[in-house]
Protein backbone atom coordinates (compact mmCIF):
# COMPACT_ATOMS: atom_id res chain seq x y z
CA UNK A 1 0.00 0.00 0.00
CA UNK A 2 1.24 3.60 -0.86
CA UNK A 3 0.85 6.06 1.48
CA UNK A 4 1.24 9.61 1.17
CA UNK A 5 -0.10 13.63 1.85
CA UNK A 6 -1.92 14.78 -0.99
CA UNK A 7 -2.27 18.50 -0.31
CA UNK A 8 -3.81 18.47 3.24
CA UNK A 9 -5.22 14.87 3.21
CA UNK A 10 -3.55 11.49 3.70
CA UNK A 11 -4.28 9.45 0.88
CA UNK A 12 -3.62 5.35 0.19
CA UNK A 13 -3.51 3.46 -2.68
CA UNK A 14 -3.08 -0.02 -3.73
CA UNK A 15 -2.52 1.61 -7.45
CA UNK A 16 0.36 -0.37 -9.78
CA UNK A 17 3.36 1.42 -8.32
CA UNK A 18 4.77 1.86 -11.49
CA UNK A 19 2.03 3.89 -12.38
CA UNK A 20 2.26 7.88 -12.72
CA UNK A 21 1.28 10.12 -10.13
CA UNK A 22 0.10 12.57 -12.81
CA UNK A 23 -2.15 9.65 -13.58
CA UNK A 24 -3.61 9.41 -10.04
CA UNK A 25 -3.62 12.57 -9.40
CA UNK A 26 -5.54 13.63 -12.31
CA UNK A 27 -8.44 10.70 -12.62
CA UNK A 28 -8.33 9.09 -9.73
CA UNK A 29 -8.13 11.97 -7.52
CA UNK A 30 -10.06 14.25 -9.86
CA UNK A 31 -7.71 17.05 -9.68
CA UNK A 32 -7.45 18.33 -13.31
CA UNK A 33 -5.06 21.42 -12.66
CA UNK A 34 -2.40 18.98 -12.95
CA UNK A 35 -2.17 19.02 -17.13
CA UNK A 36 -1.30 16.37 -19.29
CA UNK A 37 1.19 17.56 -21.84
CA UNK A 38 4.24 15.59 -23.53
CA UNK A 39 4.82 12.72 -21.08
CA UNK A 40 8.29 12.99 -21.64
CA UNK A 41 9.01 15.54 -19.00
CA UNK A 42 9.70 18.05 -21.39
CA UNK A 43 6.83 20.58 -21.21
CA UNK A 44 6.55 21.61 -17.22
CA UNK A 45 2.60 21.29 -17.68
CA UNK A 46 2.28 18.13 -15.20
CA UNK A 47 4.67 19.87 -12.65
CA UNK A 48 3.50 19.43 -8.86
CA UNK A 49 5.82 20.40 -5.64
CA UNK A 50 7.13 17.42 -3.31
CA UNK A 51 7.99 18.05 0.43
CA UNK A 52 10.48 15.12 1.98
CA UNK A 53 13.03 15.81 4.09
CA UNK A 54 16.68 16.30 3.39
CA UNK A 55 19.09 16.47 6.33
CA UNK A 56 16.24 16.45 8.95
CA UNK A 57 14.59 19.53 7.33
CA UNK A 58 11.63 19.67 5.25
CA UNK A 59 12.27 20.84 1.49
CA UNK A 60 9.90 21.10 -1.66
CA UNK A 61 10.80 20.55 -4.75
CA UNK A 62 9.52 20.88 -8.61
CA UNK A 63 9.43 17.64 -10.08
CA UNK A 64 7.20 16.32 -13.76
CA UNK A 65 4.96 14.31 -12.48
CA UNK A 66 4.18 12.79 -15.70
CA UNK A 67 7.56 10.86 -15.01
CA UNK A 68 7.66 10.29 -11.21
CA UNK A 69 6.22 6.65 -10.28
CA UNK A 70 3.54 6.40 -7.73
CA UNK A 71 5.39 4.29 -5.39
CA UNK A 72 8.16 7.29 -5.47
CA UNK A 73 5.62 9.46 -4.00
CA UNK A 74 5.19 6.94 -0.63
CA UNK A 75 5.79 9.00 2.80
CA UNK A 76 5.96 12.06 1.39
CA UNK A 77 3.91 15.13 0.69
CA UNK A 78 2.69 15.55 -3.04
CA UNK A 79 1.27 19.27 -4.09
CA UNK A 80 -0.63 20.37 -6.90
CA UNK A 81 -1.84 23.24 -7.77
CA UNK A 82 -5.40 22.85 -6.13
CA UNK A 83 -2.92 22.61 -2.71
CA UNK A 84 -2.01 26.36 -2.90
CA UNK A 85 -5.21 27.80 -3.72
CA UNK A 86 -5.79 30.28 -0.37
CA UNK A 87 -9.24 29.11 0.92
CA UNK A 88 -12.78 31.34 0.37
CA UNK A 89 -13.08 34.43 2.40
CA UNK A 90 -16.74 34.45 2.03
CA UNK A 91 -19.03 32.73 -0.32
CA UNK A 92 -18.20 34.16 -3.90
CA UNK A 93 -14.62 36.06 -3.11
CA UNK A 94 -10.92 33.96 -3.58
CA UNK A 95 -7.75 35.47 -2.42
CA UNK A 96 -4.72 34.14 -5.08
CA UNK A 97 -1.41 33.67 -3.48
CA UNK A 98 0.79 36.90 -4.78
CA UNK A 99 1.97 34.00 -7.03
CA UNK A 100 -0.84 33.34 -9.10
CA UNK A 101 -1.54 37.29 -9.10
CA UNK A 102 1.72 38.45 -10.77
CA UNK A 103 0.73 35.73 -13.09
CA UNK A 104 -2.70 37.44 -13.54
CA UNK A 105 -1.55 41.04 -13.53
CA UNK A 106 1.34 40.53 -16.03
CA UNK A 107 -1.05 38.36 -18.08
CA UNK A 108 1.49 35.88 -18.04
CA UNK A 109 -1.27 33.01 -17.97
CA UNK A 110 -1.99 33.07 -22.02
CA UNK A 111 -3.85 30.11 -23.48
CA UNK A 112 -3.62 29.09 -19.62
CA UNK A 113 -2.52 25.70 -20.22
CA UNK A 114 0.90 25.90 -19.22
CA UNK A 115 -0.10 28.34 -16.86
CA UNK A 116 -0.70 25.81 -13.99
CA UNK A 117 3.44 24.34 -13.94
CA UNK A 118 4.70 27.62 -14.44
CA UNK A 119 2.95 28.16 -11.20
CA UNK A 120 4.05 25.31 -9.06
CA UNK A 121 7.27 25.89 -9.84
CA UNK A 122 7.40 29.48 -8.71
CA UNK A 123 5.70 27.92 -5.97
CA UNK A 124 8.76 25.70 -5.72
CA UNK A 125 10.62 28.88 -5.67
CA UNK A 126 9.29 31.13 -3.00
CA UNK A 127 9.39 27.85 -1.00
CA UNK A 128 13.30 27.12 -1.24
CA UNK A 129 15.61 29.90 0.36
CA UNK A 130 16.60 31.73 -2.78
CA UNK A 131 14.86 35.04 -3.45
CA UNK A 132 16.56 36.67 -6.43
CA UNK A 133 15.32 37.29 -9.87
CA UNK A 134 18.05 34.85 -11.62
CA UNK A 135 17.16 32.05 -9.70
CA UNK A 136 13.29 32.32 -9.85
CA UNK A 137 14.18 32.25 -14.31
CA UNK A 138 15.98 29.28 -13.18
CA UNK A 139 13.27 27.60 -11.50
CA UNK A 140 11.09 27.62 -14.50
CA UNK A 141 13.85 26.37 -16.57
CA UNK A 142 11.24 23.39 -17.21
CA UNK A 143 8.30 24.95 -18.46
CA UNK A 144 7.24 25.43 -21.88
CA UNK A 145 5.09 28.62 -23.10
CA UNK A 146 3.59 27.36 -26.28
CA UNK A 147 2.42 30.36 -26.76
CA UNK A 148 5.33 32.24 -26.44
CA UNK A 149 4.54 34.77 -23.76
CA UNK A 150 7.27 34.39 -21.86
CA UNK A 151 8.04 38.38 -21.67
CA UNK A 152 5.24 38.53 -19.38
CA UNK A 153 6.15 35.59 -17.33
CA UNK A 154 9.62 37.18 -16.95
CA UNK A 155 8.05 39.88 -15.27
CA UNK A 156 5.54 38.14 -13.29
CA UNK A 157 9.22 36.65 -12.02
CA UNK A 158 10.38 39.82 -11.22
CA UNK A 159 7.42 40.57 -9.28
CA UNK A 160 7.25 37.26 -7.39
CA UNK A 161 11.24 38.20 -6.44
CA UNK A 162 10.29 41.68 -5.22
CA UNK A 163 7.75 40.41 -3.18
CA UNK A 164 9.43 37.79 -1.12
CA UNK A 165 12.45 40.31 -0.42
CA UNK A 166 11.82 39.92 2.91
CA UNK A 167 11.84 36.36 3.00
CA UNK A 168 13.73 35.01 5.72
CA UNK A 169 16.22 31.68 5.82
CA UNK A 170 14.93 30.36 8.55
CA UNK A 171 11.28 29.49 9.28
CA UNK A 172 10.43 30.41 5.80
CA UNK A 173 7.16 28.08 5.39
CA UNK A 174 5.74 30.26 8.43
CA UNK A 175 6.61 33.39 6.42
CA UNK A 176 4.93 32.15 3.70
CA UNK A 177 1.52 31.31 5.19
CA UNK A 178 1.57 34.78 6.36
CA UNK A 179 1.85 36.35 3.62
CA UNK A 180 -0.36 34.18 1.82
CA UNK A 181 1.82 32.58 -0.44
CA UNK A 182 0.76 29.28 0.75
CA UNK A 183 -2.06 27.92 2.81
CA UNK A 184 -2.01 28.11 6.62
CA UNK A 185 -2.46 23.61 6.76
CA UNK A 186 1.37 23.81 5.87
CA UNK A 187 2.27 24.24 9.15
CA UNK A 188 1.52 20.71 10.25
CA UNK A 189 2.79 19.59 7.10
CA UNK A 190 6.02 18.24 8.90
CA UNK A 191 4.75 16.79 12.01
CA UNK A 192 2.10 14.88 9.56
CA UNK A 193 4.55 13.63 7.42
CA UNK A 194 7.03 12.55 10.81
CA UNK A 195 4.53 10.80 11.77
CA UNK A 196 3.85 9.22 8.56
CA UNK A 197 7.47 8.46 8.26
CA UNK A 198 7.18 6.16 11.51
CA UNK A 199 4.52 4.11 10.30
CA UNK A 200 6.46 3.56 7.10
CA UNK A 201 9.87 1.78 6.94
CA UNK A 202 12.95 3.92 6.46
CA UNK A 203 14.92 1.47 4.15
CA UNK A 204 13.26 -0.62 1.76
CA UNK A 205 14.95 -4.00 0.53
CA UNK A 206 15.73 -4.53 -2.50
CA UNK A 207 14.10 -7.32 -3.52
CA UNK A 208 14.54 -9.59 -6.80
CA UNK A 209 11.65 -7.90 -8.72
CA UNK A 210 11.42 -7.66 -12.11
CA UNK A 211 12.64 -3.75 -12.97
CA UNK A 212 14.32 -1.44 -10.76
CA UNK A 213 13.62 2.14 -10.65
CA UNK A 214 14.82 5.02 -9.67
CA UNK A 215 13.66 9.17 -10.39
CA UNK A 216 11.89 7.38 -13.03
CA UNK A 217 13.06 10.66 -15.49
CA UNK A 218 14.33 7.20 -18.49
CA UNK A 219 12.30 4.22 -17.39
CA UNK A 220 9.07 6.22 -17.40
CA UNK A 221 9.46 7.31 -21.07
CA UNK A 222 11.13 4.20 -22.65
CA UNK A 223 9.14 1.91 -20.57
CA UNK A 224 6.38 3.06 -19.31
CA UNK A 225 3.63 0.10 -19.73
CA UNK A 226 6.53 -2.12 -18.43
CA UNK A 227 6.90 -0.08 -15.20
CA UNK A 228 2.96 0.17 -14.60
CA UNK A 229 2.55 -4.07 -14.97
CA UNK A 230 6.16 -4.96 -13.27
CA UNK A 231 6.56 -5.83 -9.62
CA UNK A 232 8.95 -2.96 -8.81
CA UNK A 233 12.15 -2.51 -6.53
CA UNK A 234 12.21 1.49 -5.91
CA UNK A 235 15.58 2.66 -5.10
CA UNK A 236 15.41 6.54 -5.10
CA UNK A 237 14.36 6.30 -1.55
CA UNK A 238 16.47 3.47 0.06
CA UNK A 239 18.50 4.80 2.84
CA UNK A 240 21.58 3.01 2.32
CA UNK A 241 21.67 4.15 -1.17
CA UNK A 242 22.09 7.83 0.27
CA UNK A 243 24.58 10.05 1.27
CA UNK A 244 27.49 12.08 0.06
CA UNK A 245 31.03 11.00 2.32
CA UNK A 246 34.66 11.80 2.45
CA UNK A 247 36.91 9.06 3.26
CA UNK A 248 40.62 8.32 2.98
CA UNK A 249 40.95 11.08 0.81
CA UNK A 250 38.22 9.54 -1.37
CA UNK A 251 34.59 10.57 -1.94
CA UNK A 252 31.56 8.27 -2.21
CA UNK A 253 28.18 9.45 -3.33
CA UNK A 254 25.40 6.71 -2.73
CA UNK A 255 23.77 5.63 -6.09
CA UNK A 256 20.24 7.14 -5.21
CA UNK A 257 21.77 10.80 -4.84
CA UNK A 258 19.62 13.20 -7.14
CA UNK A 259 21.71 15.51 -9.23
CA UNK A 260 20.16 17.99 -7.44
CA UNK A 261 21.33 16.60 -4.21
CA UNK A 262 24.60 16.49 -5.59
CA UNK A 263 24.81 20.32 -7.08
CA UNK A 264 23.72 21.08 -3.62
CA UNK A 265 26.05 19.37 -1.58
CA UNK A 266 28.72 21.82 0.21
CA UNK A 267 31.75 19.26 -0.09
CA UNK A 268 30.93 18.51 -3.79
CA UNK A 269 30.84 22.01 -4.22
CA UNK A 270 34.01 22.80 -2.26
CA UNK A 271 35.96 20.02 -5.29
CA UNK A 272 34.56 21.98 -8.31
CA UNK A 273 34.00 25.52 -7.99
CA UNK A 274 32.10 26.17 -11.18
CA UNK A 275 29.68 23.34 -10.49
CA UNK A 276 27.03 25.32 -10.85
CA UNK A 277 27.60 26.64 -14.38
CA UNK A 278 28.35 23.00 -15.51
CA UNK A 279 25.08 21.67 -13.68
CA UNK A 280 23.02 24.36 -15.30
CA UNK A 281 23.85 22.27 -18.50
CA UNK A 282 21.99 19.14 -17.48
CA UNK A 283 18.51 18.70 -17.93
CA UNK A 284 15.73 21.23 -15.73
CA UNK A 285 15.42 21.60 -12.77
CA UNK A 286 12.76 19.21 -12.41
CA UNK A 287 14.15 16.86 -13.94
CA UNK A 288 17.55 17.18 -11.64
CA UNK A 289 15.18 17.06 -8.29
CA UNK A 290 14.17 13.10 -9.57
CA UNK A 291 17.26 11.91 -11.42
CA UNK A 292 19.74 9.80 -9.61
CA UNK A 293 23.34 9.66 -10.64
CA UNK A 294 23.33 5.82 -10.86
CA UNK A 295 20.37 6.13 -13.16
CA UNK A 296 22.14 8.53 -15.17
CA UNK A 297 25.32 5.62 -15.84
CA UNK A 298 23.72 3.04 -15.86
CA UNK A 299 21.09 4.33 -18.48
CA UNK A 300 24.39 3.80 -20.74
CA UNK A 301 23.10 6.83 -23.16
CA UNK A 302 26.27 7.94 -25.13
CA UNK A 303 25.31 11.34 -24.34
CA UNK A 304 25.03 10.94 -20.59
CA UNK A 305 25.91 13.92 -19.24
CA UNK A 306 26.83 13.23 -15.52
CA UNK A 307 28.00 9.74 -17.16
CA UNK A 308 31.08 12.07 -18.93
CA UNK A 309 31.53 14.09 -15.82
CA UNK A 310 32.53 11.30 -13.39
CA UNK A 311 34.48 9.31 -16.44
CA UNK A 312 36.66 12.48 -16.58
CA UNK A 313 37.33 12.05 -12.46
CA UNK A 314 38.02 7.94 -13.29
CA UNK A 315 35.25 7.17 -11.41
CA UNK A 316 34.95 3.88 -9.82
CA UNK A 317 31.45 2.22 -8.86
CA UNK A 318 30.75 -0.49 -6.41
CA UNK A 319 28.32 -2.82 -7.94
CA UNK A 320 26.08 -5.42 -5.83
CA UNK A 321 23.88 -7.96 -5.32
CA UNK A 322 23.30 -10.27 -2.78
CA UNK A 323 25.55 -8.68 -0.63
CA UNK A 324 28.59 -9.82 -2.41
CA UNK A 325 29.89 -5.86 -3.75
CA UNK A 326 32.50 -5.77 -6.29
CA UNK A 327 34.10 -2.63 -8.05
CA UNK A 328 34.76 -1.97 -11.29
CA UNK A 329 36.02 0.87 -13.20
CA UNK A 330 33.61 3.44 -14.95
CA UNK A 331 35.38 3.23 -18.14
CA UNK A 332 35.59 -0.29 -18.12
CA UNK A 333 31.72 -0.03 -17.49
CA UNK A 334 30.82 0.21 -20.93
CA UNK A 335 31.13 -2.59 -23.49
CA UNK A 336 28.72 -1.80 -26.17
CA UNK A 337 26.00 0.09 -27.21
CA UNK A 338 23.71 -0.10 -24.10
CA UNK A 339 26.32 -3.53 -22.80
CA UNK A 340 27.70 -3.07 -19.51
CA UNK A 341 29.63 -5.26 -17.27
CA UNK A 342 26.72 -5.74 -14.84
CA UNK A 343 24.93 -9.00 -13.83
CA UNK A 344 21.30 -9.39 -13.89
CA UNK A 345 19.85 -8.16 -10.48
CA UNK A 346 23.37 -5.98 -9.77
CA UNK A 347 22.74 -2.56 -8.90
CA UNK A 348 25.36 0.15 -8.48
CA UNK A 349 25.81 0.91 -4.80
CA UNK A 350 28.35 3.89 -4.77
CA UNK A 351 30.14 6.44 -7.16
CA UNK A 352 33.65 6.29 -5.88
CA UNK A 353 35.69 9.04 -7.27
CA UNK A 354 39.38 10.78 -5.83
CA UNK A 355 38.20 14.89 -5.68
CA UNK A 356 40.16 17.03 -7.78
CA UNK A 357 43.92 18.11 -5.93
CA UNK A 358 44.97 21.68 -5.36
CA UNK A 359 47.18 21.53 -8.80
CA UNK A 360 44.40 19.45 -10.79
CA UNK A 361 41.93 21.35 -13.05
CA UNK A 362 38.62 20.66 -14.53
CA UNK A 363 36.04 21.30 -16.92
CA UNK A 364 32.59 20.42 -18.42
CA UNK A 365 31.28 21.64 -21.89
CA UNK A 366 28.22 20.59 -23.85
CA UNK A 367 26.63 21.75 -26.64
CA UNK A 368 22.80 21.30 -27.25
CA UNK A 369 20.34 22.83 -29.88
CA UNK A 370 19.34 24.80 -26.79
CA UNK A 371 20.67 25.73 -23.36
CA UNK A 372 17.79 23.93 -20.78
CA UNK A 373 16.19 20.56 -21.20
CA UNK A 374 17.57 19.34 -24.50
CA UNK A 375 20.52 16.20 -24.96
CA UNK A 376 24.07 17.11 -26.12
CA UNK A 377 25.12 16.93 -29.79
CA UNK A 378 28.27 16.45 -28.08
CA UNK A 379 29.05 16.97 -24.46
CA UNK A 380 33.25 16.53 -23.04
CA UNK A 381 34.87 16.87 -19.96
CA UNK A 382 38.34 16.91 -18.64
CA UNK A 383 40.48 16.63 -15.55
CA UNK A 384 44.49 17.63 -15.62
CA UNK A 385 46.68 17.32 -12.91
CA UNK A 386 49.95 19.72 -13.62
CA UNK A 387 53.21 19.15 -13.20
CA UNK A 388 55.70 21.98 -11.85
CA UNK A 389 57.22 22.20 -14.65
CA UNK A 390 53.89 22.54 -16.79
CA UNK A 391 53.93 18.92 -18.20
CA UNK A 392 50.64 16.83 -17.93
CA UNK A 393 51.13 14.53 -14.73
CA UNK A 394 47.63 12.83 -15.54
CA UNK A 395 44.95 13.87 -17.64
CA UNK A 396 41.35 11.78 -18.01
CA UNK A 397 39.84 13.23 -21.13
CA UNK A 398 35.76 12.14 -21.89
CA UNK A 399 33.44 12.59 -24.67
CA UNK A 400 29.53 11.81 -25.30
CA UNK A 401 27.84 12.03 -28.51
CA UNK A 402 30.92 10.49 -30.63
CA UNK A 403 30.53 6.85 -29.68
CA UNK A 404 28.10 4.30 -29.52
CA UNK A 405 28.75 4.41 -25.25
CA UNK A 406 30.23 7.28 -23.38
CA UNK A 407 33.65 7.42 -23.92
CA UNK A 408 37.08 7.27 -22.03
CA UNK A 409 39.63 8.89 -24.57
CA UNK A 410 41.81 6.51 -23.17
CA UNK A 411 44.51 7.04 -26.49
CA UNK A 412 44.44 10.79 -26.21
CA UNK A 413 45.45 10.33 -22.67
CA UNK A 414 48.10 8.39 -23.13
CA UNK A 415 49.58 11.29 -25.65
CA UNK A 416 49.15 14.01 -23.54
CA UNK A 417 50.50 12.69 -20.69
CA UNK A 418 54.09 14.17 -19.63
CA UNK A 419 53.22 16.84 -22.23
CA UNK A 420 52.68 20.67 -22.44
CA UNK A 421 49.45 21.54 -23.64
CA UNK A 422 50.89 24.21 -25.92
CA UNK A 423 50.84 25.32 -29.85
CA UNK A 424 53.03 22.50 -30.72
CA UNK A 425 51.07 19.62 -28.63
CA UNK A 426 47.80 20.62 -29.14
CA UNK A 427 47.44 20.58 -32.56
CA UNK A 428 49.01 16.71 -32.50
CA UNK A 429 46.40 16.01 -30.46
CA UNK A 430 43.43 17.01 -32.43
CA UNK A 431 43.97 13.78 -35.06
CA UNK A 432 44.31 11.68 -32.21
CA UNK A 433 40.96 12.24 -30.42
CA UNK A 434 39.06 12.29 -34.18
CA UNK A 435 40.92 8.47 -34.35
CA UNK A 436 39.63 7.34 -31.14
CA UNK A 437 35.59 8.55 -31.88
CA UNK A 438 33.33 6.69 -34.33
CA UNK A 439 29.84 9.46 -34.28
CA UNK A 440 27.07 9.10 -36.23
CA UNK A 441 24.97 11.76 -38.38
CA UNK A 442 21.66 11.88 -37.04
CA UNK A 443 19.13 14.37 -35.77
CA UNK A 444 21.75 16.23 -33.55
CA UNK A 445 23.96 16.69 -36.27
CA UNK A 446 26.25 15.01 -38.69
CA UNK A 447 29.25 13.42 -37.76
CA UNK A 448 31.85 15.93 -39.09
CA UNK A 449 29.93 18.31 -37.50
CA UNK A 450 30.12 16.04 -33.91
CA UNK A 451 34.00 15.80 -34.79
CA UNK A 452 34.37 19.63 -35.20
CA UNK A 453 32.73 20.26 -31.91
CA UNK A 454 34.32 17.46 -29.90
CA UNK A 455 37.66 19.15 -31.53
CA UNK A 456 36.25 23.11 -30.08
CA UNK A 457 35.33 21.61 -26.86
CA UNK A 458 38.68 20.18 -26.41
CA UNK A 459 39.92 23.21 -27.10
CA UNK A 460 37.69 25.06 -24.57
CA UNK A 461 39.01 23.03 -22.45
CA UNK A 462 42.62 24.83 -22.92
CA UNK A 463 41.20 28.03 -22.87
CA UNK A 464 39.07 27.08 -19.25
CA UNK A 465 42.88 26.31 -17.72
CA UNK A 466 45.41 28.37 -19.58
CA UNK A 467 43.57 31.15 -21.47
CA UNK A 468 42.71 32.42 -25.11
CA UNK A 469 45.72 33.04 -26.02
CA UNK A 470 45.91 29.03 -26.32
CA UNK A 471 43.45 28.83 -28.63
CA UNK A 472 44.61 31.84 -30.80
CA UNK A 473 47.63 30.25 -31.07
CA UNK A 474 46.41 26.17 -32.01
CA UNK A 475 44.39 27.99 -35.05
CA UNK A 476 47.16 29.71 -36.21
CA UNK A 477 49.00 26.03 -36.42
CA UNK A 478 46.42 24.04 -37.62
CA UNK A 479 45.49 26.18 -40.38
CA UNK A 480 48.99 26.04 -41.21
Amino acid sequence: MIRFILNNQLVETGLARGSTVLDYVRYHKRLAGTKIGCREGDCGACTLLVGDFENEKLVYRSVTSCLMPLGNANGKHIVSVEGINMPLQKPGTKILSPVQQAMVDTNGTQCGFCTLGFVMSFTGFVLAKTKKYDEAIAAIDGNICRCTGYKSIERAAQIITEKINAKPSENTIEWLVQNNFIPVYFLNIKYRLQQLKNEIAAILPIGNNKMMVGGGTDVMVQKPQAAKKSAIDHLSDNTILKGITVENGQCYIGASVTVTEFAASALVQGFFPDLAKYIKLVSSTPIRNMATLAGNLVNASPIGDMTIFFLALDADIVLNKNNNPRTVKLKNFYKGYKLLDKEPGEIIEKIIFTPPSANSLFNFEKVSKRMHLDIASVNCACQIQMNEDGTIADIHLSAGGVAPFPKYLTGSCNFLKGKKLDKETLPQAVPIINEEVSPISDARGTAEYKRLLLRQLFIAHCIQFFGPAVAQDVLTQMKR
